[in-house]
């Protein structure tokens, strides 16, 4: 209840008032307590109250003191931020006027803040409202309504004053005004981090001026550069804009199109021109006027264009039309009457010339025909001829000899033994003369079949040695294992005949014979080190009879020649290195058949052991869609006596079978034949058509699967490459087991 009677202060006073009403009271209750005297319990009660009350006093004038030290000093540094901020705000006037441009600021409450006097130089109507507080959409507005400002551009002044508005709202922008006084000034907009807007005025039309100026110089100097240009070229051009105006030409047009002396240049738009083409010109192609015309109406998808027209029957041009992106239109034409004029010639002078081949065809055709004839009777001849001459110089041969052996003086005997080596030179050539008869014809047949290169290598070895011995020649055979495709009789003919040339032209030093593997064939060479061949007697050497080193006492002059016919039948080119005083290079490509047989390829041929053949007159229907390998394996299984029936796919092996009338008694099948039936479904099919036949199914599939799903359905399988052992095995026990249900069959009868 006592502290209640601290209520009489009103905290909302000051401190000074609180004192004064404080010491009023302490002395009102010290006079009290003295009227009272010491007795009264009440007057004690007040002293203690009135001490307290002097205790507070006493605290809050200290209070006060240092409120009043605080004031103090705030006031100083209030005075000193005050004289800095209006220092600094006169020095931000003298800067803001410094600026030559106009500069305006505008708050973050869209009002201005202050200005330069160079703001809305020549608005002077609106210069006089510009003051600190400024809204900036009444600044707006009075620009748009102020009649000095150019608002053609958007319209009106309120579409003005909304593009206007548009601008300050972005971060930043730089844009022209253009007065109606012909004045232009350029705005600069740039929003600060406070959210003000700061303004820039500067007077731009000196600069746009000069610019336009310059640009319109620019575009005279291009204008009239364009037009010297189009007045240089051989072509007629025309320009159009977008509108279909016309914007450029040359002198040529109007006389390339022929247009009328009197046509107006205000006629001469595209339409015009099209007018007078439809009525003038002949489109000679089959993109006609109308082509032409949907390609000028359609703007949205120009790809260029060409057409081919005759003007008033007598000139021919080529027209050419191109669309320039928002540019426009280009025509041109060209005369070609010349060119056309020399094609219709270069046609008919074609059309006599292909006459006259014709005709000269016809007549070399005749000659040919004539030709091979002759040829076919000389082979004749030459075969009939040589034939009979063989049987009396067989005879001459055997009289010399028993001369030789009667004769019983030694000139009798030595002249006897040069007349046998002659006879035996003649019999050399006519053997020669035959084998080039048998080539010439159309009738000679190449025996191909698998060859291994060491064993024909290993008897020209043996035939040659001796004879390279006797000369002082090293002889060397390279071995290879390579297994080719060749006529064996035709090869070693081609060799010998090479080698012999070798021995033959080579004084001293070496001859090497050996294979290079090139692809897919074998290079077989033959090289010396012997007197070799100028390059203008190489193409002389493979002729009959054709002997560059006349010296030479031996040979006949045939042995190339025989090379040349035998190679060209085989399929086997000749190629030939030779420099003068260094040795010659001879060379014979052969088709490898390593990737068929590389099982076999890879051995010793002394190693490698199959059993004899024993299937004579076997069927055997071979599917292979590998070209190369079906012709290996048929020639393969022909050789071993069999009857082979090769097809490349399913379909081509039931159809051969079905029009031959044939029963196979033994199917050698690749599994996987390309498109349609695998050979294990021409294995089922064949077994529901022929019933139980032996198979043999081939597959590059390494996977056991293929080969165990081969074996489930009754077929021996292999993997490729084949093993020519592995084949022969399977076709001997086809045959084995025919004759042996033949016997059997017999017994029962």
């Amino acid at each position: 209840m006592r502290e209640a009677k601290l209520d009489i202060l009103d905290p909302s006073e000051s401190l000074e008032a609180r004192n004064v009403r404080l010491e009023r009271i302490i002395a009102a209750l010290v006079r009290r307590a003295e009227q009272t005297g010491d007795a009264s319990e009440g007057a004690y009660d007040q002293f203690q109250l009135a001490a307290r009350l002097e205790a507070q006093m006493q605290r809050q004038s200290a209070d006060l003191r240092r409120t009043r030290e605080v004031l103090s000093e705030t006031n100083v540094l209030l005075g000193i931020a005050n004289t800095e901020a209006e220092t600094a705000r006169s020095q931000l006037a003298e800067a803001v006027e410094v600026i030559a441009q106009g500069f305006a600021l505008f708050g973050a409450d869209e009002r201005m803040v202050i200005c330069n006097k160079h703001f809305c130089d020549n608005l002077e109507e609106v210069k006089a409202h510009l003051k600190p507080g400024l809204e900036f959409e009444r600044y707006i507005q009075l620009l748009s309504t102020s009649g000095l400002v150019d608002v053609s551009e958007q319209g009106t002044p309120e579409a003005w004053a909304a593009w206007r508005q548009q601008m300050h709202h972005r971060p930043w922008s730089i844009f022209n005004v253009t007065l109606t006084n012909g004045l232009i000034f350029q705005v600069s907009t740039q929003r600060i981090s406070s959210g003000a807007t700061v303004l820039i005025h500067s007077d731009v039309t000196h600069l746009v001026l000069n610019e336009r100026r310059e640009r319109d110089a620019i575009v005279e100097r291009q204008a009239l550069l364009l037009q010297m240009t189009l007045e240089h070229l051989d072509q007629a051009v025309c320009i159009f804009d977008t509108e279909g105006k016309l914007i450029g030409q040359n002198q040529r047009l109007t006389e390339k199109l022929r247009l009328p002396a009197g046509l107006k240049k205000s006629d001469l738009n595209i339409r015009g021109i099209l007018n007078h083409l439809r009525k003038c010109a002949v489109f000679t192609t089959a993109v006609g006027f109308d082509d032409l015309q949907s390609w000028v109406a359609d703007p949205s998808s120009r790809p260029p264009g060409a057409f081919e027209l005759v003007l008033d029957g007598m000139v021919t041009l080529a027209m050419s039309c191109k669309t320039i992106q928002s540019w426009g239109i280009v025509f041109s034409f060209t005369d070609i009457s010349a060119e056309r004029a020399a094609r219709d010639a270069m046609h008919a002078l074609n059309e006599q010339l292909e006459r006259r081949v014709q005709e000269r065809t016809e007549a070399l055709g005749t000659a040919l025909q004539k030709a091979e004839r002759a040829t076919a009777t000389k082979s004749r001849y030459l075969a009939a001829a040589s034939h009979d001459l063989m049987q009396p110089l067989s005879s001459a041969k055997l009289f010399v000899s028993a001369i030789s052996d009667a004769a019983d003086s030694p000139d009798i005997v030595d002249i006897a033994q040069k007349t046998a080596t002659s006879l035996a030179h003649l019999q050399d050539i006519i053997e020669a003369l035959m084998d080039i008869s048998r080539l010439d014809s159309d009738r000679v047949v190449m025996d191909l079949q698998p060859l291994n290169l060491n064993r024909v290598f290993q008897t020209l070895q043996e035939q040659f040695a001796p004879l390279a011995e006797r000369k002082g020649l090293a002889l060397t055979i390279v071995p290879s294992n390579l297994l080719v495709e060749s006529d064996p009789g035709y090869l070693r003919r081609i060799l010998e005949n090479l080698i012999s040339n070798a021995v033959r032209y080579t004084d001293s030093g070496r001859i090497i014979l050996g294979a290079r593997r090139r692809g897919s064939r074998a290079r077989i060479e033959v090289r010396d080190t012997g007197r070799g061949l100028r390059q203008s007697d190489q193409s002389m050497i493979f002729e009959e009879f054709c002997k560059v080193d006349r010296s030479a006492s031996e040979g006949l002059g045939l042995g190339l020649a025989i090379v040349k016919r035998a190679s060209k039948a085989l399929d086997h080119p000749i190629d030939i290195w030779s420099e003068l005083g260094r040795g010659s290079c001879f060379s014979v490509s052969v088709p490898i058949l390593d990737d068929i047989w590389a099982a076999e390829a890879a051995q010793d041929p002394e190693a490698t052991e199959i059993a004899d053949p024993a299937c004579d007159g076997l069927i055997v229907l071979l599917v292979e869609n590998d070209t190369q390998l079906n012709s290996a394996l048929s020639m393969q299984i022909e050789a071993w006596g069999a009857l082979a029936v090769p097809a490349l796919s399913a379909a081509d092996a039931l159809k051969m079978l079905d029009e031959e009338g044939l029963e196979p008694d033994a199917m050698v099948l690749d599994y996987q034949l390309g498109d349609g039936m695998t050979g294990l479904d021409l294995f089922n099919l064949a077994l529901d058509k022929y019933g139980p036949v032996p198979g043999l199914m081939m597959t590059t599939n390494t996977s056991e699967s293929v080969l165990e799903e081969s074996r489930a359905e009754g077929l021996d399988a292999v993997n490729k490459p084949v093993d020519r052992a592995r084949l022969l095995d399977f076709l001997n026990a086809t045959a084995r087991g025919q004759r042996g249900a033949r016997r059997t069959h017999s017994d029962n009868e």
